[in-house]
């Protein structure tokens, strides 16, 4: 077959949906070789994702003819060179299918993170609101089969848009593999000294914004047992600030650690020199640093209300995203019972094998060939 992928996250994005989109370029044409790939941006940037892609034999760049009105193009134009280069099926890889391509007899597929702009619209202007439903209603009603990257996706889909739940599968996300890979105590220390990271730690990933909910680790703080700090790996937002100021309140400020600037090429082991991992998030698509985290060894705390035991299994652990006295308590059980810590771990392991590679291909390859068969 001829896939093609729009590729703009893919190549311009560092994080979050760019990951999404080069895990799974790569997973398919990796697992799937005899198809030709093609990656469709409206433009490129020097990075070491272009050099990545360059090194596949199967894998082709498609950029505009022009430079100008690349989002165009994008949006509708791209449809004239997926004719002309006999794509079979398309897959539009964050919400968004190319207008008109419903009419070219191209098989297409849409992948649909979370709705959380539906959701908890506080969180959203309102014009973003109008545009990302709008969008994704579009490409989901154009779609021949929409994947939502969690059940809790699915549901939010049938019940937020009406989507035929018929039409929908569910292909979980897996995680980059430099996680599972053991750092040495050498690289470990290495990366340890680079951000002065304290010998024991509990690590929270993710942007520091309302939603990732870091408040509720914060207030859980006075009720350790334990006087272990807590490391924040992430992008900072205004919500910082009031993290910082009950903090500071509360004569805490040395109680937390904050990292903005840390390569991907480090997270790996920071994350293996965590004691627990804490992800308090109110609402998520599916929360991959949760699985970045079991692969890695390290026991899962994770909040309850979306779909965070999806991705971390029965054997983490879950509280309520307002309890901060839960979360101190599950906090010290985990810390303080090593026969407990050691079975979190070595579940949470077992648990995410069900996310390896090779079996999220397959499912992929099975809808690009099922929806060809139909053509």
């Amino acid at each position: 077959m001829k896939i093609g992928y729009d590729a703009k996250r893919a190549f311009l994005n560092n994080t979050g949906l760019g990951n999404f989109s080069r895990w799974l370029i790569k997973t398919t044409a990796s697992h799937y070789p005899v198809n030709t790939y093609l990656l469709y941006t409206p433009k490129l940037k020097p990075n070491k994702w272009r050099n990545f892609f360059e090194s596949f034999p199967n894998i082709k760049t498609i950029t505009p003819a022009s430079k100008y009105l690349t989002a165009l193009w994008r949006s509708k134009g791209v449809v004239t060179n997926l004719k002309k280069d006999g794509i079979d099926v398309y897959h539009g890889l964050s919400y968004e299918l190319p207008l008109g391509i419903g009419n070219t007899g191209i098989r297409s597929v849409v992948s649909i993170h979370d709705l959380i702009f539906l959701r908890f619209p506080q969180y959203y202007g309102w014009i973003n609101r109008l545009i990302y439903t709008a969008k994704t209603k579009r490409a989901c009603k154009t779609a021949d089969r929409v994947i939502a990257i969690s059940e809790r996706t699915k549901q939010d889909l049938v019940e937020l848009l009406d989507i035929d739940p018929q039409k929908i599968e569910v292909v979980y996300q897996g995680c980059a593999p430099e996680f599972s890979i053991k750092q040495s105590p050498k690289q470990t220390a290495t990366v340890k000294q680079k951000y002065n990271l304290p010998d024991s730690f509990i690590l929270n990933v993710g942007t520091i914004e309302e939603r990732k909910n870091l408040m509720l680790l914060a207030k859980a703080l006075p009720y350790l047992k334990t006087n272990i700090p807590v490391v924040v790996v992430g992008k900072a937002t205004a919500y910082l600030d009031e993290v910082k100021a009950y903090l500071s309140a509360n004569n805490l400020s040395d109680r937390m650690l904050f990292q903005h600037e840390v390569s991907f090429d480090d997270l790996p082991a920071v994350y293996q020199s965590a004691a627990l991992f804490v992800y308090p998030s109110r609402y998520e698509g599916f929360g991959i640093p949760v699985l970045e985290a079991l692969v890695s060894g390290v026991p899962v705390i994770a909040a309850t209300g979306s779909c965070l035991e999806e991705a971390g299994g029965e054997h983490s652990r879950y509280v309520n995203p307002d309890d901060e006295k839960g979360l101190a308590k599950q906090i010290d059980e985990v810390l303080t019972d090593d026969a407990l810590r050691q079975q979190m771990i070595t579940k949470g392991l077992d648990y995410a094998q069900r996310f390896e590679d090779r079996n999220l291909a397959a499912q992929l390859m099975n809808i690009y060939q099922q929806i060809t068969a139909h053509a």
